[in-house]
């Protein structure tokens, strides 16, 4: 099913939408990637969930993409003595590894790590910022703090501490269950939550191989300062706003998402921009203005995909959550200032020989009103490239790997088609025509800007640009 526009669309499967018939709906409406959240529900309730994906996907002929987004460490206060007490600002209040139930004085912190990062000075912050507590002194098993911003606090809340490095592994015994549940089930992305430094990519990337894409999920400022190398070592990457929110001032926010956008656009790397973005729907059947503007400037920058949460997963709304973005996305992608910020924010890396003939393409493609440029590619960073031009046409992407189309549904402006191998350069442009003619996206009579590589079937190996015109009997013309 062709979507006239570039910027994706995921959205989060939960209960309000785990049937069949609701994940049709929404495909329908614009889904490009569905979201599974590995922090609710069991596996049975997943395995239902991802069958259903898969039987759209068949009902449609369509890649549909499916993330698997596991939880994590969760970092959370333990129990209270009547289940909740409130915290004064100014007062004293302390945090061990005791088992005691806590009061207004202390509370049970279960997670040695933190102590371990702790130093004085140091802020941590509970049930998402709410209260604020400052270190005054510590040790491995205890941190003496002042109450900074008071306020209730009860049962498992969660902890974030900014301001340190702790040492602790993104996954878990029970994200090491999710993870081999999912490649088990064929999902092609793995989301890589509490990403701290480089080093974690490499962990996952172990336990992963190419099984899968890794999205890592930027919520920890620490990450930021690895921020380029993080980039360099995932596959794809979320600004995860909820977390990030927390753990840094409101108004650094914006500015760090557009910084996020612009190394992962430099490098090629599919970027996506995820929490709250239409959060109003949840409730309401359209969104504030303020949410609009939020879609609007991820898409005007640059996006891959912007994420609904809550909005698709329990919302009263779904459907026309997911109307409502694919309609702001097509809007501001109609806009002439939308052409030419990609125009003014074309990002071409390196010196290769694929790099130059993938500049080569949006160029040939935008001077001559191409309909499509044509990709043919063995493991997807063919496609990718040429999503990192933003050409103002659309990206078909032929690939013999049904794992690697599906992936690249994610990558802005990308169309991605299961075909079979191609043999030599007359058959390349045969088969892209004939693909760009049946899924509607270029006529008798119209060009397509084609890039491939010789020898091929071989990964990494673009050299190879061709011109064709979709021709009136069974043989395309070749410019």
């Amino acid at each position: 099913m062709r979507r006239n526009r570039f910027a994706k669309i995921i959205a989060t499967i939960g209960p309000a939408t785990e049937s069949e018939d609701r994940i049709a709906a929404l495909f329908k409406a614009g889904v490009d990637v569905f979201r599974l959240n590995f922090s609710h529900a069991s596996h049975e309730e997943q395995l239902g969930r991802i069958k259903a994906i898969r039987s759209v996907e068949a009902r449609f002929g369509s890649n549909i993409a499916i993330l698997a987004d596991l939880q994590g460490p969760k970092l959370r206060v333990g129990c209270f003595a009547g289940g909740i007490v409130r915290l004064e600002t100014g007062a004293n209040f302390r945090l061990d590894l005791s088992d005691v139930d806590g009061n207004k004085n202390r509370a049970p912190l279960p997670h040695p790590e933190i102590f371990a990062a702790l130093e004085p000075e140091t802020d941590l912050l509970l049930d998402d910022g709410k209260v604020r507590l400052r270190v005054e002194s510590c040790g491995p098993d205890f941190a003496e703090t002042r109450v900074i911003t008071g306020g209730e606090i009860s049962d498992h809340k969660g902890v974030n501490v900014p301001e340190a490095i702790m040492d602790v592994s993104p996954l878990t015994p029970k994200d090491h269950a999710d993870l081999e549940f999912a490649l088990a089930n064929d999902v092609d992305w793995i989301a890589l939550s509490f990403v701290q430094r480089a080093e974690d990519l490499i962990e996952a990337r172990r336990l992963i191989q190419d099984k899968c894409g890794i999205l890592a999920k930027l919520e920890k400022p620490s990450a930021i300062d690895e921020l380029d190398k993080i980039v360099e070592l995932s596959d794809a990457i979320m600004v995860a706003r909820g977390d990030l929110g927390v753990e840094i001032p409101a108004e650094d926010v914006p500015p760090l998402q557009k910084a996020i956008i612009r190394s992962c656009r430099r490098r090629g790397t599919p970027v996506v921009v995820a929490t709250q973005m239409l959060d109003s729907m949840v409730h309401a059947p359209t969104p504030t203005r303020a949410e609009a503007s939020d879609v609007a400037t991820a898409v005007y920058d640059g996006v891959d995909a912007v994420m609904l949460s809550a909005e698709s997963a329990v919302g009263a709304y779904p459907i026309e959550s997911v109307q409502m973005m694919d309609r702001i996305i097509r809007r501001v992608e109609r806009d002439p200032l939308y052409s030419g910020i990609m125009r003014a924010e074309t990002y071409t890396s390196g010196t290769a020989t694929a790099d130059a003939i993938t500049a080569a393409a949006r160029q040939a493609a935008n001077a001559m009103h191409a309909a499509a440029i044509v990709t043919f590619t063995a493991s997807g960073s063919t496609t990718l490239r040429a999503a990192r031009e933003r050409p103002e046409v659309p990206i078909l992407s032929l690939t013999p790997d049904k794992r690697i189309a599906r992936r690249l549904a994610i990558a802005w402006g990308v169309h991605a088609i299961e075909t079979r191998d191609v043999v030599n350069s007359t058959d390349m442009v045969e088969v892209a025509t004939d693909v760009t003619a049946s899924e509607g996206f270029a006529k008798t009579g119209e060009r397509l800007v084609v890039t491939g590589g010789v020898p091929f079937g071989i990964s990494g190996t673009t050299n190879t640009l061709r011109v064709a015109t979709v021709g009136y009997g069974s043989t395309p013309k070749v410019d």
